[in-house]
């Protein structure tokens, strides 16, 4: 079995394939405090939870956006088992042509997103990550990653007016707002964030389409509630795995011969 490990600001997704199957996926909460110890027993844990033992494991491979913990998930990867351990960056093929001004700078996550919705879908294709930001990376008719956009996540910009407002409360951003016209505060901010910021991707997702001059197929990941994706004019295929799948993609390239 191989395990995908995303790591990212707010929660890190772990994936197990076997015989190119998904065995299972799980999230955990991304915290600067834990030890490689910790992080170990919490893989053990999961594991556990799906009845793997730890000698299935053969091989993992990780992505990070977080510098400040992957080499201590590297660590805890590790101490699970003597295993190849392959880290998403320079050096890795992944199949998919990276066209921005410093290739360095690409998240993994991104790239590993772009590579699996090659797998599903023919570009040119619109991948929209989300987690503590909201990413939209494009890939072009020639498959080449050509670049993106970042902005806050809806949690992310609710926190914030929260925060800097006497009275303003925490809503839910998972409903559906029903209409723009409301008649109390609590629904006048979930209206406002959850319709704002799927107005705010139907826009981004046009001027996307003007620049690369064709119609686009939208792929999201993430926490990106369905509520914001449902109201977008938009159609939008989610799909939750999608980093992990393109982990794991990544991997059975770099691991033939």
């Amino acid at each position: 079995m191989i395990l995908a490990v995303n790591v990212g600001n707010t929660h890190i997704t772990i994936g197990g394939y076997q015989e190119d199957q998904r065995v299972f996926s799980a999230r955990l909460r991304t915290s600067l405090q834990c030890s490689s110890d910790e992080y170990a027993i919490k893989l053990l844990d999961l594991l556990r939870l799906h009845q793997i033992p730890r000698s299935r494991l053969s091989g993992a491979i990780l992505s990070s956006v977080v510098p400040a913990i992957s080499g201590v998930v590297l660590v805890a990867l590790g101490k699970l088992c003597p295993m190849r351990v392959l880290t998403v960056g320079p050096g890795l093929k992944s199949g998919l042509n990276i066209c921005i001004e410093n290739p360095a700078q690409l998240g993994g996550e991104l790239l590993c997103g772009g590579v699996a919705a090659l797998q599903l879908a023919a570009p040119p294709l619109l991948v929209i990550t989300a987690d503590t930001a909201i990413t939209m990376t494009a890939v072009n008719r020639n498959r080449q990653l050509v670049g993106g956009v970042i902005l806050p996540g809806p949690q992310v910009a609710m926190a914030a007016l929260v925060r800097g407002t006497a009275q303003l409360p925490q809503v839910d951003l998972h409903a559906r707002p029903k209409s723009v016209l409301n008649g109390n505060t609590a629904a006048c901010l979930q209206a406002g964030s959850v319709l704002g910021t799927a107005a705010m991707l139907d826009g981004l997702i046009a001027r996307f389409r003007q620049e690369l001059g064709e119609e686009l197929t939208v792929i999201s990941t993430g926490t990106l509630s369905s509520a914001v994706r449902e109201s977008c004019v938009t159609p939008i295929r989610h799909e939750p795995n999608l980093i992990l799948d393109g982990l794991y993609a990544i991997w059975k390239r770099n691991s033939r011969g």
